[in-house]
């Protein structure tokens, strides 16, 4: 059954549905450090290729890692390209840094998966700013189907995005609770992005599109279609790809995303580090057998 929806989160619902938000990385060197110029060229060519949103500073921007004043730079350069706009928050910091975000005219918020109470930091963040919020299930903190329910039927809640990886039946049921709730069911599964929308997903968060984001793009509009046989094969191209970058260490995935942006030119070498994930030496992956395999 669905439940009351604030119509501030009804309408970024709406907004959203059909639409590829690139859950976009953060540029940075060796040492952490932000060229701002820099994100911004970056951002308006993921925008240019496909993507209809940016998630920015989530878990694939490293946002928990960064200032507050380069936190700020970010979101400013990201909302000046006109797209819709998702801001990661979380921590203790959460409400501060939605204060912060909502300020710079983010369209949604996205709290981090946290061992805490989940329904209060949503709730929290949302009285708050009033600015509508993703709800995320991450498949290295995955939220209880209990809580799922409870975080859906906020009225500030518009959205819920899976990102569970490799667990099909808890993404299946995770979809269902936000459909069942009236609200807008994202993926952010990687490697089960075709499957998902066949679940019931209607929109997608993915760090897949933070490089190569027209290989996601395709899934989405042959997903639309009705050939079937080309969201067959723009999906299998979205799988090699996958499966190179969504590896283990998963967390490496993020240096895997950067090292293709550098590839197809968004960035400089210079720039393509993530210094909060684990080594993986000194090789860095090249998509181009991937894609034409």
């Amino acid at each position: 059954m669905s439940t009351a929806i604030d119509p501030r989160a009804a309408a970024l619902r709406d907004r959203l549905r059909g639409t590829l938000v690139a859950a976009a990385a953060t540029p940075m060197t060796a040492s952490g450090e932000v060229d701002l110029d820099l994100v911004s060229s970056y951002f308006a060519g993921l925008v240019a290729d496909g993507a209809g949103g940016l998630a920015v500073l989530a878990h694939t921007g490293r946002g928990p890692y960064l200032s507050d004043e380069v936190r700020a730079g970010v979101i400013a350069r990201a909302v000046a390209l006109g797209v819709p706009v998702v801001a990661g928050i979380g921590g203790t910091a959460g409400v501060a840094q939605a204060r912060a975000a909502a300020e710079l005219g983010v369209a949604a918020l996205m709290p981090f998966p946290s061992t805490g109470d989940r329904v209060a930091e949503h709730q929290a963040a949302w009285e708050a700013t009033g600015v509508p919020l993703i709800a995320f299930d991450l498949y290295s903190l995955p939220c209880p189907p209990d809580v799922l329910r409870a975080l859906v039927a906020l009225p500030g809640v518009a959205a819920l995005k899976v990102a569970l990886l490799s667990d099909a039946m808890a993404c299946q049921r995770s979809i269902a609770i936000a459909r069942a709730a009236g609200r807008l069911a994202v993926t952010g599964e990687d490697r089960m992005f075709g499957p998902s929308l066949l679940w019931g997903a209607e929109a997608a968060l993915v760090g897949l599109a933070a490089a190569h984001v027209g290989v996601t793009a395709d899934v989405l509009r042959a997903y639309a279609g009705t050939d079937l046989r080309a969201f067959e094969a723009a999906s299998a191209r979205l799988d090699r790809l996958a499966a190179a970058t969504f590896t283990e260490p998963m967390e490496g995935y993020v240096q895997r995303m950067l090292w293709l942006a550098a590839e197809e030119g968004r960035i400089p070498a210079t720039h393509a580090h993530d210094p909060y994930g684990p080594a993986l030496g000194d090789v860095p992956l090249s998509a181009k057998d991937v894609l034409t395999s």
